[in-house]
């Protein structure tokens, strides 16, 4: 992969790091802010079922965050845009869609296939 290559991601990389990180510490500063009461067990619930989902956000994220670290780390050793299967590399326009793969989309979709053949 071309040197601008790797720039252009690793600057999209970094930023998009740079922005989950900082949503995480909104969110955790604003959940240990509140000290609502809610005499309305109707209120109550539903600021709850908001907060569950808020939180199930941030988990998603959180995994998103260690995906993006790994996909600088591997900017950093070389490996960055090798497929970790075939070891051939992926194509810039997956990797402009899915920064974070690892896989081709050829092995990607055998993967896909075969945990559906398997019920997984």
């Amino acid at each position: 992969m071309k040197k601008k290559d790797l720039d252009f991601f690793k600057e999209l990389l970094t930023k998009r790091l740079e922005d989950l990180l900082e949503q995480a510490d909104d969110t955790v500063s604003g959940m240990t802010d509140q000290k609502e009461n809610f005499p309305d067990p109707t209120d109550r619930a539903s600021h709850e079922a908001n907060r569950n989902f808020m939180l199930r956000i941030r988990d998603r994220e959180h995994k998103l965050i260690k995906k993006i670290k790994g996909a600088l780390e591997r900017i950093e050793n070389g490996t960055f845009g090798i497929c970790e299967q075939c070891e051939e590399e992926i194509s810039i326009e997956r990797l402009k869609a899915r920064p974070v793969t690892t896989q081709c989309i050829d092995c990607k979709s055998k993967e896909e296939a075969l945990e559906k053949a398997l019920g997984l």
